[in-house]
């Protein structure tokens, strides 16, 4: 693919009124996913599954499926790596038969109601059916990747190139919005389980199945406004995640090692903070003995201050340059790391304090590494590249969890599990400091700006 796709559709009254609809069922698919990375994946999941492989584990804090020993806190880590393998191996398939059918809407509806259904499964993981809750997660998280590839490969036909970042922060802005929403209606019944006659347990497997319920109720909106488009007749669509393409962009990244020196650092950074918001609630329940409650507020905590700290940052990346203000933002994650590692036990404040540094951090370090990968990309490459971004973004974020839950499985200390993250943002430090950005800016052919 050697040209960014227009929208499709007369430039008209009619046609941009289509476009709009378009666009404004475009974004609720991530008003209705997002609920399940904030409540499922980041908050209850991890502290619930871990209890429930406790509950089945022997003597030792072991538990055997298929015979392998594992230490039962290691199990939501360990299925969270294998979820990123699944999908790694799942989505050039689904990308495959997009291209070649065009039917990305079919697709997109399976894949969201296969994670919405195993989400809404989860209201049966109880007991000791650790081996359940192991492979609902896989399943959810893998389906949840293909469902978003399939999603994003929409926006280049229904967004023309000076519309598309508008349009993609307002679908970043609906999943924030849901996330914070269901997490307040979460906390609500989560605090208030007795007044309404349910046990811990069932409040808690209510807020997951709860998750799969939106997720599939609100897909019915954009599969409602999006339509397919004809496939071209090479039979190469907009999702552009097959193997042959990604080998193929990644053989043209050859002729850019610049940009390709980037990327490399980009995907081990952020594999490191993609591990440290998947793996925090466990921490904070299973090392520092907070309860459910804290570990809601301060995920909404850094959902609202997300937001914040990405407008913040961007003022920063204006005076001092977006690569400064990344390496900076790493300095800041290795010490949120390092605090984290000697918090103390039963100190919600402190653990507040820490999700206040994540959220000011999150959002800018990840909207600003993708700004300045938009500079290295050759122009009229820019969903080709994009595509190549996204697919090996998540094929190396299997890492971070495996090397969280080997870390625990090997020492049985969370707290050695958490530190054993800080190599992340060391690595990515030092490859991303490395990476001479004006010089690969011009290598790649675009003007390079005063400041970056």
């Amino acid at each position: 693919m050697d040209r960014t796709e227009e929208p499709d559709g007369p430039d008209g009254p009619d046609g941009v009124r289509d476009r709009r609809r378009e666009q404004r069922g475009w974004y609720f698919y991530d008003f209705a996913c997002s609920v399940y990375s904030t409540s499922v994946l980041t908050v209850f999941l991890g502290p619930y599954l871990t209890s429930v492989a406790k509950a089945a584990a022997d003597a030792d804090g072991f538990v055997h499926p298929l015979g392998i020993p594992l230490r039962a806190g290691s199990v939501f880590a360990y299925s969270v790596s294998v979820s990123v393998v699944v999908a790694v191996l799942v989505m050039p398939l689904a990308g495959a038969v997009a291209d070649r059918t065009g039917r990305k809407k079919p697709l997109l509806a399976a894949s969201a109601y296969l994670g919405a259904t195993a989400t809404a499964g989860m209201f049966f993981l109880d007991g000791d059916r650790y081996l359940l809750g192991a492979l609902l997660l896989i399943v959810a998280n893998a389906s949840l990747s293909v469902s978003m590839v399939l999603y994003n490969a929409f926006l280049p036909q229904i967004a023309g190139p000076e519309e598309r970042d508008a349009v993609s922060s307002r679908g970043w802005a609906f999943g924030y919005t849901s996330g914070a929403l269901v997490l307040v209606l979460n906390l609500v019944l989560y605090t208030g389980h007795d007044s309404f006659g349910v046990s811990e347990s069932t409040a808690v497997r209510i807020c997951l199945a709860s998750a799969g319920v939106w997720w599939g109720a609100f897909t019915l909106v954009p599969l409602r406004r999006l339509r397919d488009r004809a496939v071209p007749g090479h039979g190469e669509g907009s999702v552009g995640t097959g193997w042959r393409q990604l080998v193929n962009t990644l053989k043209d990244m050859r002729r850019h090692p610049l940009t390709m020196s980037f990327l490399l650092a980009y995907l081990v950074y952020n594999d490191g903070i993609q591990t440290v918001i998947s793996q925090a609630s466990v921490y904070g329940s299973e090392e520092l003995d907070l309860d459910q409650t804290t570990l809601i507020t301060a995920v909404l905590l850094v959902q609202i201050l997300a937001v914040a700290g990405a407008l913040g940052m961007g003022r920063l990346a204006r005076s001092y340059g977006a690569k400064r203000t990344v390496l900076v933002s790493l300095a800041v994650w290795t010490l949120i790391l390092g605090a984290g590692y000697f918090l103390p036990a039963r100190t919600p404040v402190a653990f507040y304090a820490l999700a206040a540094a994540i959220g000011l951090v999150l959002g800018g370090s990840q909207a600003l590494s993708r700004s300045l990968f938009s500079h290295l990309v050759p122009r009229g490459k820019e969903a080709e590249y994009f595509s190549a971004y996204e697919m090996s973004d998540r094929g190396l974020s299997w890492l971070g969890p495996l090397v969280f839950g080997l870390a625990y499985q090997l020492t049985g200390s969370y707290r050695d599990a958490i530190i054993s993250l800080v190599v992340f943002f060391v690595l990515g430090s030092v490859l991303l400091a490395r990476v001479p950005v004006g010089r690969a800016i011009a290598a790649a052919g675009n003007p390079v700006p005063a400041r970056i």
